[in-house]
């Protein structure tokens, strides 16, 4: 229950629940492209990366100058079903709406 419990306590921030969900529909996304769509400056987009990463929510790799994140791969039925709901559920939410458009819309610095 630990592992749940910190996947669930990583979620319950709105930032970190958009980007798990940006994530699950867009796939893997650079850093750069995230703080366009959230609208936020890249530290505090990292920082929450940072806690998903920690809590086995999301991977990264480099390229170059930057980070690119996706989703980690569902180890636990829980996780699967989790991002299948963000997929499914949450991406027709009017915020994570806004937040694909301007996630479409974003250059990548890169």
């Amino acid at each position: 229950m630990e592992q749940e419990a910190a996947i669930f306590k990583a979620l319950s921030d709105p930032t970190r629940l958009r980007l798990a969900v940006l994530l699950a529909v867009q796939g893997e996304t650079c850093v750069c492209k995230l703080t366009e769509a959230l609208d936020a400056p890249q530290f505090k987009i990292s920082r929450h990366l940072a806690v998903m990463r920690a809590a086995g929510i999301v991977t990264a790799r480099r390229d170059g100058a930057w980070m690119h994140y996706k989703l980690a791969d569902a180890q636990t039925k829980l996780e699967a079903c989790l991002q299948e709901c963000f997929r499914e559920c949450l991406s027709d939410n009017k915020t994570v709406r806004a937040d694909l458009k301007r996630l479409t819309k974003a250059p990548c610095k890169s």
